[in-house]
């Protein structure tokens, strides 16, 4: 029996994620959160800007947990927890509270779920696409 090994999220992946982040926000001038969890929902980086209302450094991580609990982006989600969708109950369910609003992303390495970005204190399309920009600058 052969085990296929995949590389783990490291911090400098994590910081290259929370960076480039960053950098694609203050481009749009938005000031964000940024939280990186591991493949094990273990923090890895988080970053909040001074300027950043506060409870965006929650929304960013609980983002971050809901894309990696359920290996899907946040913005995929939104439908499946309306009354009569898939994850209706889901929220409830678990020890930490999942949050439905765009800018949770999976970070996948060779296939495999390695790890979650979050990203928090935009609106949400921004922050999606401020996740999507940093974890496509890993790959």
């Amino acid at each position: 029996m052969s085990t296929t090994v995949v590389a783990p999220l490291t911090i400098a992946d994590a910081e290259l994620l929370v960076t480039t982040a960053r950098r694609a926000a203050e481009d749009a001038g938005v000031t964000v959160s940024v939280t990186v969890l591991d493949a094990g929902g273990h923090l890895l980086a988080f970053r909040r800007d001074d300027r950043a209302v506060l409870i965006s450094g929650e929304t960013s991580t609980r983002k971050a947990y809901t894309a990696l609990q359920l290996n899907a982006p946040t913005a995929d989600l939104v439908d499946a927890v309306q009354p009569g969708g898939l994850f209706h109950t889901l929220p409830t369910a678990l020890d930490r509270p999942l949050l439905f609003i765009a800018g949770g992303v999976p970070v996948h390495r060779d296939g495999r779920l390695i790890g979650a970005i979050g990203v928090g204190g935009g609106a949400p399309e921004q922050d999606h696409g401020f996740a999507t920009t940093a974890v496509r600058a890993l790959a």
